[in-house]
């Protein structure tokens, strides 16, 4: 029950995650509609507009309604650690080497299946440079997570 609800968490914080203009700052008719509008009720009107119409979508496959997919995507919001909650989870799971949250994160993070026993190992063996106090943060501990992994030959391709 535990993995499936996890899952689900993943599974909904990866719909739920937004990029900075996916399309282009001006991609749908929702943007065009409210053009030079701030705030979030705004905000959420254009983009219900773009959502149900399909229009955004159509505009980034066809390059029209102010669409353009050229740019690159960025994220700018909270750790997946810290939206839900699960750096305990993980943190268990890292002192003992395995689990459920461990693999939750390795499957958020893009690493291979093939490498994901030998991330928990590293993990698992460098659970003091990643978890070095009991107060710290989820962006400290994801930043310790990249840290290590750059440190190591097989992971090093996966950090950032």
């Amino acid at each position: 029950m535990k993995k499936i609800i996890l899952g689900a968490v993943l599974l909904g914080f990866s719909f739920s995650a937004s990029a900075v203009a996916p399309g282009g700052p001006g991609c749908g008719w929702g943007n065009l509609v409210f053009e030079g509008e701030s705030g979030l009720p705004v905000h959420f009107l254009a983009t219900t507009v773009n959502g149900t119409s399909g229009n955004k979508t159509f505009g980034m496959t066809s390059g029209t309604n102010g669409c353009d997919t050229t740019g690159a995507l960025t994220y700018s919001g909270e750790s997946l650690l810290a939206m839900n909650g699960v750096l305990e989870e993980v943190a268990q799971d890292m002192a003992v080497g395995h689990g459920e949250a461990l693999t939750a994160l390795t499957v958020s993070m893009g690493i291979e299946q093939s490498d994901r026993a030998h991330f928990d190992r590293v993990m698992h063996d460098n659970f003091d440079a990643v978890f070095p106090s009991q107060d710290v943060t989820a962006g400290d501990v994801m930043g310790n997570i990249h840290a290590v992994m750059a440190k190591d030959d097989k992971l090093a391709v996966y950090s950032s």
